[in-house]
């Protein structure tokens, strides 16, 4: 049985049934497929398992080189499955440009090349002429453009198409079906659902930042919401003005950053920066849109690219992110290990998810395997603390961020984390 009809799900979902056709396999969804953060995200496709080379190199230095291997195998992976399930994602191998905005960014960048290449990825280093040569942006001071490792794609394309895949394996998928508790019952565990009761040997639950059905995640993760703009498609004019041939993703650097790429269509989809936590983990329809936000994300496209000036927004829209004080995937068990439980990923599991599922089918199983005995696997974040202690904490944290990038400096609270083994960056 699998819980949520989002990335983590749908992956599970093919990759049980591709090790073992004979399983019987079902998927449950309380809205539709992709409903949540699988099909509102960026569509970033990072071989990182550990949102980013610096956040694994400060959490799991022992294990950053064979997690970097399984990233990039993972992703080749994906590829490959995607090809074989004949799955039209409009995947686009690109690469990353990370640009610096301020000057304080630019020595910062630099050294994150050397290490993408000391972790064998292709890396190039652009200083303030070369880097607007690939997007042309006043704002832009420098740049790191990771050519390998990262793609783009359109994430709800991808989750529709693995949910066809799915079925065609032999998957049922039941959307609009919330479960609305899980009870361990004999060896296995019971699901109530509004039409009654479902028994499983065992449950993979894959609910991203939706309200969890085991207590063990409730300390792990909170809602983070994220919001994005969608312009027109540009012209050919609009298209020579910021240049952007070589279509890569891109993102400033700061720890309160903007993420954007272009679209297959030739629009320019433009999120990120001002995550908002809402008091008591609120969540909920009424909180997709927030004016406020898409008036500052407006400001700040056109700040980046003025030459843009008067495109439209078509499109805009808003989501929450499941997100853990470690910024990467998170295991547990629950319910006697009958219940295996997948969270945490914090806006960059449309790649890791694949693997995240994958390593979650072997504890379901029982496997004792490499994968299963990473300490990545092993060991939890650190938990958030109760109301309205976690409210405030994750507020003064936001405003330290903000004076961090302005400043270049991390103050006393931000080194206080870090200490602590938060060490939150973004």
């Amino acid at each position: 049985m699998i819980v949520g009809g989002g990335l983590t799900g749908l992956w599970a979902a093919v990759e049980a049934l591709r090790s073992d056709p004979e399983r019987s396999v079902v998927l449950l969804e309380g809205e539709r497929i992709a409903f949540g953060a699988s099909g509102r995200n960026g569509g970033f496709c990072d071989s990182s398992l550990t949102h980013g080379l610096a956040n694994g190199l400060s959490r799991f230095p022992e294990e950053m080189e064979r997690l970097e291997e399984l990233g990039r195998e993972n992703l080749a992976g994906l590829v490959a499955a995607v090809d074989e399930l004949g799955i039209d994602a409009r995947y686009e191998p690109v690469g990353v440009l990370d640009v610096a905005t301020r000057e304080h960014e630019v020595a910062d960048l630099e050294e994150h090349a050397q290490e993408l290449r000391r972790f064998g990825h292709e890396a190039q280093w652009l200083d303030r002429d070369a880097v607007r040569v690939e997007i042309d942006s006043p704002t832009y001071l420098g740049g790191v453009w990771q050519k390998t490792g990262v793609g783009t794609l359109d994430p709800a394309r991808l989750a529709w198409g693995l949910a066809a895949g799915a079925e065609s394996l032999g998957a049922r998928i039941h959307e609009a079906t919330p479960v609305l508790g899980i009870d361990a019952e004999g060896s296995g565990i019971s699901l109530r659902t509004l039409g009654g009761r479902i028994r499983a040997r065992r449950a993979l639950l894959a609910t991203s930042a939706f309200p969890p059905l085991v207590r063990s995640i409730r300390r792990y993760i909170v809602p983070v919401y994220d919001y994005v703009l969608v312009t027109e498609p540009l012209s050919a004019e609009q298209r020579a003005a910021i240049g952007w041939q070589n279509r890569q993703g891109a993102a400033d650097s700061g720890n309160q950053f903007h993420y954007y790429r272009l679209t297959s269509d030739d629009r320019i989809l433009w999120g990120g920066y001002d995550a908002v936590y809402n008091f008591r983990n609120g969540l909920g329809p009424h909180l997709d849109q927030r004016p406020e936000t898409f008036e500052m994300l407006a400001r700040n496209f056109f700040a980046t690219f003025p030459q843009l000036e008067g495109i439209s927004f078509t499109h805009r829209w808003g989501g929450a992110i499941d997100t853990c004080s470690r910024f990467c995937m998170t295991f547990g068990k629950a319910l006697g290990g009958c219940a295996v439980y997948i969270v945490g990923f914090t806006g960059l599991g449309v790649g890791a998810s694949r693997f995240g599922a994958r390593v979650a089918i072997e504890l379901a199983d029982g496997v004792d395997s490499e994968l299963t005995r990473l300490r990545l696997v092993r060991t939890r974040p650190f938990p958030f603390p109760p109301e309205p202690i976690r409210w405030a904490g994750i507020t003064l944290t936001r405003k330290e961020l903000a004076r961090a990038d302005e400043t270049g400096r991390r103050g006393l609270w931000l080194r206080a984390l870090d200490r602590v083994g938060l060490g939150f960056d973004s």
